[in-house]
């Protein structure tokens, strides 16, 4: 085996030689640190086989893994190194280089520590109520002490509206459940379903202000205990009514239907059942606002999912899709795509404020929780934020209505009041 200290050096040459911009420090299990003294961020490699751990085979999934279960250590800032890193993918189409980087990764010791840990697995039929369920539960159980810690005081899990960079994140989430109620031409009186309504803080913003009457459906029996608690304090039970339940099984008929954040958990292979559904739930003249996360990626042919790091540790089975595709399905279903606004680069910003608020808050986050949930949501959350900016993704809020709904001269409803001057 060759000496691991002299390999990893020439393997962190190799890397910087093959990217643009200021590398990232690198510090040894020895104590020893490589590269730029001003780095904004610094790997720690625990042991001489840490790069072998985060490098090979070759994945988002392992480069994760490295960090989460200790092989590496991150250190300062990851935006930055996350976008130096995401320039490794061209050497894809450097066989040469990959092969270079390959044999000299096999020299280093087959150390890994994440084979001391289980991968996170998940039975039953894709996509099946129960499976969708323990799905859900997974991710939005994590604890609402620790979704406090880096969201707003309103527990607004999905990206903020904001106007300019240097907004508050509790400002620009505020105006974001205006802005969607304004989407929705919300009146007194009227019926309001909120699917994948978090922790209510969209279904109170409406029925305190617009004076709908709001079901909000949530699969997390956590978000839904500490949402009804929050109606309670505000004196809106009587307006919102919070269930633990799949809008495959609601009933009845609404005026407006807001999907906020949870499409990416509803599945290619169930869009029709989705669409079909909300619009069967919707009353003549209703309307749908869909937010969801989109992949900007258009593979050519079919080919086989390889597991992601989010997908394994933070959203199982979700699955983001292109924007056309929502669209098509929707409209199949009967609906009309009338507006449709990207809002990429805000949720760049809401997730630099939760990755700041979530570091501010690390001890905290490791009581509420423990070290290596700590360390998945900060990459997690980290590494949305170099794909949104890199428009790898992209979130969309599209209005669909029924055919017959009357039409809207102009955008006047898309600024909230606050806006205005």
């Amino acid at each position: 085996m060759a000496d691991a200290h002299i390999v990893s050096r020439q393997i962190y040459e190799q890397l910087v030689a093959l990217t643009e911009g200021q590398p990232p420090a690198m510090r040894l299990w020895t104590g020893e640190t490589w590269g730029p003294v001003d780095a904004d961020t610094t790997i720690v490699l625990r042991h001489p086989g840490a790069l072998r751990a985060a490098l090979l085979p070759p994945s988002d999934l392992t480069a994760g893994e490295a960090y989460v279960f200790d092989d590496i250590d991150i250190e300062g800032e990851m935006f930055g190194m996350l976008h130096w890193a995401a320039q490794l993918d061209a050497m894809r189409s450097s066989p040469r280089a990959v092969a270079r980087l390959v044999r000299l990764l096999r020299h280093l010791p087959n150390e890994s520590r994440r084979r001391n840990a289980t991968r996170p697995t998940r039975r039953g039929r894709l996509h099946s109520l129960r499976r969708d369920s323990e799905a859900v539960r997974h991710h939005y159980d994590t604890g609402n002490d620790f979704f406090a810690l880096f969201l707003d005081p309103l527990m607004v899990y999905s990206c903020a509206y904001f106007l300019h960079e240097r907004e508050s994140l509790q400002v620009a989430q505020e105006r974001k459940l205006d802005v969607i109620c304004r989407k929705l031409r919300l009146q007194p009186g009227q019926r309001l379903l909120d699917v994948g309504c978090g922790w209510g803080a969209l279904a109170r913003h409406a029925a305190a202000n617009y004076g709908v009457e709001v079901t909000g459906i949530t699969l997390s029996p956590e978000q839904a205990a500490e949402a009804e608690l929050r109606n309670h304090i505000e004196g809106l039970r009587d307006r919102v009514t919070i269930r633990v339940q799949d809008y495959r099984d609601v009933t009845g008929h609404f005026d407006a239907i807001a999907s906020v954040g949870m499409f990416e958990h509803v599945g290619a292979k169930m869009l029709e059942t989705y669409f079909a559904k909300l619009h069967d739930l919707l009353t003549p003249g209703g309307i749908l606002l869909n937010h969801a996360i989109t992949s900007r990626s258009r593979p050519r042919r079919l080919e086989r999912k390889k597991p992601s790091f989010v997908n394994r540790y933070v959203f199982p089975d979700g699955e983001l899709l292109p924007v056309e595709t929502g669209i098509q399905v929707a409209e199949d279903a009967g609906f009309e795509a009338r507006d449709i606004e990207s809002l990429r680069m805000n949720y760049a910003i809401t997730l630099r404020h939760w990755v700041s608020n979530l570091e501010n808050n690390y001890k905290k986050a490791v009581e509420a929780a423990n070290e290596t949930t700590y360390r998945i949501w900060r990459m997690y959350m980290s590494g949305s934020v170099a794909a949104f900016e890199m428009a790898a993704i992209s979130v969309y809020q599209v209005i669909y209505t029924k055919r017959d709904t009357a039409w809207m001269f102009g955008r006047r409803w898309a600024t909230a009041l606050d806006d205005a001057g």
